[in-house]
């Protein structure tokens, strides 16, 4: 039999349950908005996919194109799905973290429409021939400025929770989620004034633009799903993270790596040589919070292997930072000068793109949401078959478009090397992996249509009432989901 709740913990319940009232539909709405964009970037990707080795794929429709629907593709990826899931982290994580309610939910629902009125327009000016052609800042120049300040109404009532929270200790979370906040707009704003306002030479105008692309992700979504991880893998096991001063060294070597990348994309182009070369080494030296990272959230979880079997929350955010590891151990070995020189043009730098966006943010943010949603609609997940499927068809899909693409880049890097063979015996040799990675879309499609239909129906709070968490196995006499797993008990206390 359960113990009888004492009032510390009763009162600890009632402000839990207080907080996730407050942020119910501001969570839920980016959760839901986003994994729409995801299914439609998806959609776009197996598109734009397809048309690259098949141009004759969909020709009836006379706006679609690669170029366009490419840009489209990743821009829906990164603004729809990446942007939205991880203000719902945020908002979220340091509401619980600070133990404060958030009183500006109202303002952050506006503010989260207007961003996805931004983005929709955005993404239709690119479909029609009107964007700025410029990667990952496709979107019009007006565009941009709009962004800026939607996104300061969502976060800045985050920012002034943690100042008004009450004395104590920081937690490694909060390190990454500030860092995060602060970070996205001074990359934004210094890329719309280098890019779109400046009047300097064009080569730097797209070297800003390839450092702006490595820092969406290193300085925004990589600190939210680290923030999520650092959360959850407590939470779920109940221990304390492994190393204290681990997470500090990973997090400043993360923030004094992540600002350096992104111009090694222009490896060999007439800008200032010492930034290329820089990026390069930022991007290879991005290993060390990669394993600083991986050892701290592999030990904390260490011993837990049936817990993290049973968890959904945490087999995806396991898997994720498992990602981060390879992905910092793939850029250690493709950011070296004869590397770069060899897959720069190539399908290789496509396939770390996805396995960050993907692989890494969203099999984290994937764990976040298995977690938070429960808590802010107070009901449990219809379906674990749903997020069996939902997890397998994920890591299938993600490592077969990442091994495509960079086997396939590095087969067309030494096909452009060697110039005794025709351009046409290189894109041959390369073609099936192009449609390896197409096929991999579909499968990615499949899996997030069923998870955003599943999202959708816990929105509508049809989710089944349960004391117990949706596990990926049955018959367990206690909850793996972490002390707050008995869902019905939160009711009970507050009813």
């Amino acid at each position: 039999m359960s113990e009888t709740p004492s009032t510390t913990d009763i009162h600890d319940i009632e402000l839990r349950s207080s907080i996730d009232r407050s942020l119910r539909h501001p969570v839920m709405f980016f959760f839901a908005s986003g994994s729409i964009w995801l299914v439609l970037g998806i959609l776009l990707g197996f598109i734009a996919s397809a048309k690259k080795h098949a141009p004759e794929f969909l020709d009836c429709i006379s706006w679609i194109d690669a170029g366009k629907v490419d840009a489209a593709h990743l821009s829906a990826l990164v603004y729809g799905w990446g942007c939205q899931a991880a203000f719902g982290m945020i908002i979220w994580l340091m509401a619980r973290l600070t133990r404060k309610e958030c009183t500006a939910s109202g303002i952050i629902l506006v503010a989260g429409h207007l961003w996805n009125l931004i983005i929709m327009v955005g993404i239709v000016t690119i479909l029609a021939g009107q964007g700025s052609g410029v990667t990952l800042m496709a979107f019009p120049s007006y565009i941009w400025v709009s962004l800026l300040v939607v996104y300061l109404m969502i976060t800045l009532w985050s920012l002034v929770q943690f100042q008004v929270r009450d004395a104590g200790h920081v937690y490694v979370s909060q390190w990454y989620l500030l860092a995060g906040l602060l970070w996205f707009p001074w990359i934004l704003g210094s890329a719309i004034f280098f890019v779109f306002a400046s009047e300097g030479h064009p080569l730097m105008a797209a070297a800003v633009a390839a450092w702006f692309k490595s820092g969406v992700f290193l300085l925004f979504l990589l600190p939210t799903a680290l923030a999520s991880a650092y959360y959850l893998a407590p939470k779920v096991t109940g221990r304390p993270v492994y190393s204290y001063n681990v997470a500090l060294f990973g997090f400043w070597a993360l923030a004094f790596l992540g600002p350096w990348a992104g111009f090694q994309r222009l490896m060999g182009a007439p800008i200032p040589q010492f930034l290329p070369y820089a990026g390069a080494a930022a991007m290879v030296l991005i290993l060390i919070p990669a394993l600083a990272v991986g050892l701290n959230i592999l030990k904390t979880i260490q011993d837990q292997k049936e817990l993290a079997a049973q968890s959904p929350s945490l087999r995806f955010t396991t898997s994720g930072i498992v990602l981060f590891i390879i992905f910092g151990v793939l850029s250690f070995g493709l950011n070296t000068v004869p590397a770069i020189k060899m897959t720069q043009f190539s399908y290789t730098g496509y396939g770390l793109d996805i396995l960050a966006i993907y692989g890494v943010f969203s099999l984290c943010a994937f764990g976040a949401i298995y977690f938070i949603v429960p808590r802010v609609t107070r009901r449990e997940w219809l379906s674990s078959r749903f997020i069996t499927w939902h997890f397998f068809l994920s890591l299938y899909a993600v490592a077969s478009i990442v091994c495509c693409a960079i086997i396939g880049g590095i087969i067309q890097g030494q096909g452009m090397e060697d110039l005794s063979q025709p351009f046409g015996t290189m894109a041959e040799r390369s073609s099936s992996y192009g449609w390896g990675i197409t096929i991999a879309w579909a499968f990615l499609l499949v899996a997030n249509f069923v998870f955003c239909l599943h999202l959708l129906l816990m929105w509508a709070r049809l989710g089944r009432r349960s004391s117990h968490p949706t596990l990926l196995q049955n018959h367990h006499p206690e909850s793996p989901h972490g002390p707050e797993g008995e869902i019905d008990n939160i009711g009970s206390v507050n009813a």
